[in-house]
């Protein structure tokens, strides 16, 4: 007989999967949620060799460009190799990329990665050589050399080969040394325009309401739910001074109800404002088991004929699972709805399932991501 169990049983929680997010009013920095006008980085790409390789790098076949792009920088060393045939399985053609810092100033380090394009085995051991990076204007920015650092492995061997990681891409920490400014006057502004990483009404009314207390006048306007305006004119103080006094002031950070679940760990994240309508759940499996037991057929003595396999197979079909139907009353919370489900006995990918399922039912006010 099925029998009915409200899902505000008090159960432990068995669910080894399940995350339980932050609260929702969590109280955060302004700078950790909002991005300025202005002040931003800016992505280099630069096309390089890698030299040093223990004969892990790109054959002549299958990378000309290897091969010409090495000739090309022993010319502008001095040395003539027009007519030489060269086999350079040692030298590795690369991209290399990076990210240039809001107001980097010329002589600063910063760090760069190199992916190779040809089909060398491996970065390992090599050195990138001088590499200039340009920006989207083609214009160079930052010049990149020294010691490529690999942490995928590549070992071969006659009969086997074992690969851990990406031993083709590998990083150059502090490689690349900044040679062009770009040029941004931060302190001649009027005005600064906040832009919320996560759009929201409540969220941007909280930082207009913690800048003006702060600073005492209302110099903070929300525009939308993604912007907020500061009018520096009534201050007597830079804007980066202003931008020092209120970047790191609480604020309580307002999120939508939100569901992500990830089918391949069978993970599921929950935020702590999803609501579920009344809603019955039920829960089970069906699991059929399919037996294989050939049986070999000879024939009698001093017979013609040959020995066969007969096909003997057997199938099962058995119902698991607990034979219970939940009740969820209206406006249960997360633990409610999570300690009930583990009163049915249910798996992590089953909880995925019943959570999809109550989505596509209505049942649950919240954001569905599934990836």
């Amino acid at each position: 007989m099925t029998r009915c169990i409200p899902l505000l049983a008090a159960l432990a929680l068995s669910l080894t999967s399940f995350i339980a997010a932050p609260s929702a009013e969590a109280q955060v920095r302004i700078r950790d949620v909002v991005d300025v006008e202005g002040v931003r980085q800016n992505d280099l790409v630069g096309y390089g060799i890698v030299v040093g390789l223990n004969g892990t790098g790109d054959s002549v076949r299958n990378s000309p460009f290897t091969e010409d792009s090495l000739t090309y920088m022993l010319e502008r060393l001095g040395i003539n190799v027009q007519g030489e045939e060269i086999k350079p399985d040692n030298v590795a053609a690369v991209l290399v990329t990076a990210t240039l810092p809001s107001f980097a100033r010329n002589g600063s380090t910063i760090d760069v990665s190199v992916s190779s394009i040809g089909d060398a085995d491996s970065l390992e051991g090599g050195t990138l050589i001088l590499t200039p990076l340009k920006g989207a204007d083609n214009q160079v920015y930052a010049v990149a050399q020294g010691a490529v650092i690999v942490s995928g492995i590549d070992v071969q061997a006659q009969a086997a080969r074992e690969t851990r990681g990406t031993p083709t891409a590998g990083s150059v920490p502090n490689g690349a040394r900044v040679e062009r400014e770009i040029g941004y006057d931060f302190n001649q502004r009027d005005s600064l325009t906040l832009a919320l990483r996560d759009p929201d009404f409540t969220t941007a009314a909280r930082i207009e309401d913690a800048i003006n207390g702060a600073i005492g006048q209302p110099v903070a306007f929300m525009r939308d739910p993604g912007t907020v305006d500061l009018d520096l004119r009534p201050l007597a103080a830079s804007p980066a001074r202003v931008l020092a006094s209120i970047e790191n002031l609480p604020v309580a950070v307002a999120t939508r109800a939100r569901i992500v679940i990830d089918e391949k760990s069978g993970t599921i994240v929950l935020g702590e404002d999803v609501t579920i309508s009344k809603v019955a759940i039920a829960q089970g499996n069906i699991s059929i088991s399919i037996r294989e037991t050939p049986i070999p057929s000879q024939p009698n003595p001093f017979a013609r004929g040959e020995t066969i396999t007969v096909p003997r197979s057997s199938i099962t079909i058995d119902q698991t699972g607990n034979d219970q139907v939940a009740i969820l009353e209206a406006n249960a919370t997360l633990s409610e709805l999570i300690t009930g489900l583990n009163a049915l006995g249910v798996s992590p990918q089953e909880m995925v399932d019943i959570i999809r399922a109550m989505s596509a039912a209505g049942a649950i006010h919240a954001d569905l991501v599934i990836r």
